[in-house]
């Protein structure tokens, strides 16, 4: 199925561009979710007419996710979790743990899809390096601390 990206999606293409791709992935993800647009000729008319209006809202939108990055980059998330003698936590430490702490320290924008965990989910005590994904264009680099908590 063709598509017209409404934004930018990381590896498939810019804002614009007709591109190829499944179909299930146009129906279930980026139809519903406003990202793409069935490539009709119709739709591009439509979408010409609308270009400017859309680039600027993806500026505003990139604006707005390096501005969240350049305060969040560098920065130190502390989550306490009960761990053994060992230093193993019981249970672990998710995406969804340091989004919930992310938004505890004042970003309310982060969710738990922007957290990327490069080795999975944390499952011992100390310091790590995580990204989060702001927008296609603007990662930052934090650090998650992990401190236990004996039982």
């Amino acid at each position: 199925m063709q598509v017209i990206l409404l934004e930018k999606v990381v590896n498939l293409g810019n804002l614009g561009e007709v591109v190829r791709v499944r179909n299930g992935y146009a129906r279930n993800y980026l139809i519903p979710q406003k990202i793409a647009r069935r490539a009709t000729a119709a739709a591009l008319e439509e979408f010409e007419a609308r270009r400017a209006e859309l680039e600027k809202i993806q500026a505003e939108k990139l604006a707005a996710a390096q501005a969240v990055g350049e305060k969040l980059s560098g920065s130190t998330v502390t989550i306490p979790q009960k761990a053994g003698v060992d230093g193993r936590l019981f249970g672990s430490v998710t995406s969804m743990d340091i989004a919930a702490a992310l938004v505890r320290d004042g970003f309310d924008t982060i969710e738990k899809s922007q957290v990327r965990l490069p080795e999975g989910a944390i499952k011992a005590v100390g310091e790590f390096p995580v990204q989060v994904v702001l927008h296609a264009d603007v990662v930052a680099e934090i650090n998650v601390v992990v401190q236990g908590e004996m039982v």
